[in-house]
């Protein structure tokens, strides 16, 4: 009897449909010295893409939700509906960021594998923590220096 919570997903009267863990085989073998090139090269274009998506988490996504959210209360005089529209907005392109980014992930997994690399986790935890970073600093940097605080906190 499987007992162990990571067998069962936590649950100790059976594993959930479509919670086991994904289980590799043997490493994958290696292919000729350019197509491991051209594979770790796709690797790191996927990467790319991975941060500059992510990136768009911390600024222009958010934007364009309160560009929506003005043009909606323009329109219909009703700051109400342009708040809803706007947060609904924001949640559809934020969730359908993360289905895409989720996806890349796992392509870039198994482009590191056809790399000849034994990869079997993302990097997307790591890539979003940095773009986090960098989103901060960069909202930091904005309110400090340029938009919120700047004009408060320069001498007169």
């Amino acid at each position: 009897m499987r007992t162990d919570p990571t067998d069962t997903g936590g649950l100790f009267v059976g594993r959930r449909p479509g919670t086991a863990p994904t289980r590799y085989g043997a490493p994958p073998e290696r292919g000729g010295r350019a197509r491991r090139r051209a594979d770790t090269l796709l690797a790191h274009l996927l990467l790319l893409v991975m941060i500059a998506l992510n990136l768009l988490f911390w600024g222009p996504i958010p934007a364009a939700a309160l560009w929506v959210a003005s043009q909606v209360q323009y329109r219909t005089d009703s700051v109400s509906w342009g708040i809803l529209l706007g947060f609904c907005f924001l949640l559809v392109v934020l969730f359908c960021g993360l289905a895409i980014l989720k996806r890349l992930d796992r392509a870039w997994i198994v482009v590191r594998r056809a790399a000849g690399i034994d990869q079997r986790a993302g990097a997307l935890g790591r890539v979003f923590g940095t773009t986090a970073v960098i989103g901060a600093i960069g909202f930091t940097a904005w309110l400090l220096l340029i938009g919120g605080l700047g004009p408060t906190l320069a001498p007169r």
